[in-house]
């Protein structure tokens, strides 16, 4: 128990944490989360209901 207080292997602990976070975040920094196919569904969508209300309005002429 003694080693584990030991200063030194404090410090190689708390470096390799760091370490292992800043890696992990720079793996995750280049994710595409489908964040742009979701706006294009989206945009498609409300094409397809802005359609669909003018060919409503035809109709009704």
């Amino acid at each position: 128990m003694e080693w584990l207080l030991n200063p030194w292997v404090i410090s190689i602990i708390i470096v390799s944490v760091v370490v292992s976070n800043i890696a992990a975040l720079k793996y995750t920094a280049h994710m595409k989360f489908g964040y742009k196919d979701k706006i294009k569904y989206l945009q498609e969508k409300y094409d397809r209901e802005q359609l669909q209300k003018e060919a409503e309005k035809k109709e009704k002429k």
